[in-house]
């Protein structure tokens, strides 16, 4: 059997009527720029028990600072510093986004987060051991 979870990607309409209605959201503004954590505490609060949410992870684990995503979300990263984001390097600043990420997810209760990469971001040696290394590394319990 198949079990089919039908949400939506962001608060398309309010909250009541997010939460009155559906019972998954995917929380895409973490990729941008994460919320604060009190505010993902308030939506875990005013959600039913049994709402579930996903979130995407923060751009910053993913995605390279030339990406037009940062440009969205008005984010410069210091000059010196671009090598150090994004294809799951193995940096400081990568697990610093990820700290950031997890902890929004655990205000959430949320089991699932999602990895959005770009295109640009092509199968090699490099990014195959960035990944490996990467979730072999991070705190993964409950996800």
């Amino acid at each position: 059997m198949v079990k089919v979870k039908v949400g939506i990607c962001g608060f398309a309409r309010s909250q009541d009527i997010v939460f009155a209605n559906l019972r998954l959201l995917e929380v895409q503004t973490t990729f941008y720029k994460p919320m604060k954590k009190v505010t993902a505490e308030k939506w875990r609060m005013r959600a039913p028990k049994d709402f579930e949410f996903t979130l995407k992870a923060w751009q910053l684990i993913t995605h390279e600072p030339t990406s037009p995503t940062y440009r969205k979300a008005k984010m410069k990263i210091e000059k010196g510093k671009t090598d150090k984001y994004g294809f799951f390097r193995p940096t400081d600043e990568v697990f610093e986004a990820w700290e950031v990420t997890n902890e929004i997810r655990k205000a959430l209760d949320a089991k699932i987060v999602v990895f959005q990469c770009p295109a640009s971001f092509k199968e090699s040696e490099e990014h195959i051991n960035n990944m490996r290394d990467f979730f072999r590394s991070i705190d993964n319990r409950g996800i």
